[in-house]
């Protein structure tokens, strides 16, 4: 890289700090006295990087604005979920340095993709991809997007560039995530036997609800005999779920009164014993309410106690894939970082 070239950097890179500096997300966030405040981040990395560039990969410069671009629509999240000033400034440097390191592998990926010359990203892909961003972030409008991309100091050449190498970046990652290891019934076995605290379960219901309306005047003497009819024809033999669509008058009417499984805390007081008292398959009583009558009924039943591997073995297997696959991932990313350039400034 020669020295003129690196000096156009440097500038570009001050510049777009100072541009960084003079927006809303970079302004300290007032409070009293024991709140967590947010210092200007961009001072704080320029502190960091006195010549506003993190580091090179490659033939790529990082500067402070690519990771501030990064990091500003995360950084009031982190200040919402810290609990003090100590904790907000930790978890912004951690994830400064996250940053960093994930444009560094951005590069090194992108570079790994153009080894082999056969691969080739489809012109039509590019087009598609510019095409849904006009539309979605510029309503269609050829003007506006042009006028972004003035704001932003671009081309349409280097805008076309950049959708270009954030399809490879997908790619690639998609590509390394794939796996095809099948996981042994023992490894399952052994995972299960060794965080069985992980499979505890409350007591569940899968509850199915009809709801009678209690209309203007009337009578609780009323909504029972209501209720008592399809009830009735419940204990009658046809199926509560069909009795829900044509009595119930509830927001899962048209699911036959379909709540999904709930446990003890997702109920009212009025209705938790009533449901955790029914077998599977039962109905309750009716429930009179001042804004209606209810009636519950367990569709399927799941008591508290550590789930039998059977049921979990599915989420294991998953959690599992998931392990290997991040290992797989590392193992790949720490090779390209091993056989790349990259200078942390």
């Amino acid at each position: 890289m020669t020295l003129r070239r690196l000096a156009s950097f440097v500038f570009a890179a001050a510049t777009s700090a100072a541009v960084y500096a003079q927006t809303p997300h970079s302004t300290p966030a007032a409070g009293a006295e024991g709140q967590i405040t947010a210092p200007n981040t961009m001072e704080s990395l320029n502190l960091r990087f006195a010549n506003g560039i993190v580091a090179v990969a490659e033939e790529k410069i990082i500067t402070v604005a690519d990771v501030m671009r990064e990091i500003i629509p995360l950084q009031q999240q982190i200040r919402n979920e810290a609990r003090s000033q100590k904790e907000y400034d930790e978890k912004m440097e951690q994830l400064e340095d996250s940053v960093i390191q994930e444009l560094i592998d951005r590069v090194l990926i992108i570079k790994e993709f153009h080894k082999d010359e056969k691969r080739q990203i489809p012109v039509s892909y590019v087009d598609n991809a510019i095409s849904d961003r006009i539309a979605e972030q510029f309503d269609n409008d050829r003007a506006k997007f042009l006028a972004y991309l003035r704001a932003q100091g671009k081309t349409v050449r280097e805008y076309r560039r950049d959708v270009e190498e954030e399809i490879i970046y997908g790619y690639m990652r998609g590509q390394q995530r794939k796996s095809e290891t099948i996981i042994s019934p023992v490894r399952i076995e052994t995972y299960y036997n060794e965080n069985k605290d992980k499979f505890y379960q409350e007591d569940q219901v899968h509850l199915r609800l009809i709801q009678l309306t209690r209309n203007e005047g009337e009578t609780d003497e009323k909504l029972r005999q209501q209720a008592n009819l399809v009830l009735a024809r419940f204990n009658g033999g046809e199926k509560f779920e069909d009795l829900a669509k044509e009595y119930s008058r509830d927001a899962r009417r048209s699911k036959g009164g379909d709540w999904g499984w709930l446990k003890r805390s997702d109920f009212r007081q009025e209705f938790s014993e009533r449901a955790f008292n029914l077998k599977k398959g039962e109905a309750s009583e009716p429930v009179l309410l001042p804004e209606g009558c209810f009636i519950l009924f367990a569709e399927d039943r799941k008591f508290a106690g550590i789930q039998p591997i059977d049921d979990v073995r599915d989420q294991i297997e998953r959690i599992l894939v998931t392990q290997l696959s991040h290992t797989s991932q590392e193992r790949w990313l720490e090779r390209l970082r091993r056989n790349g350039y990259v200078k942390h400034y």
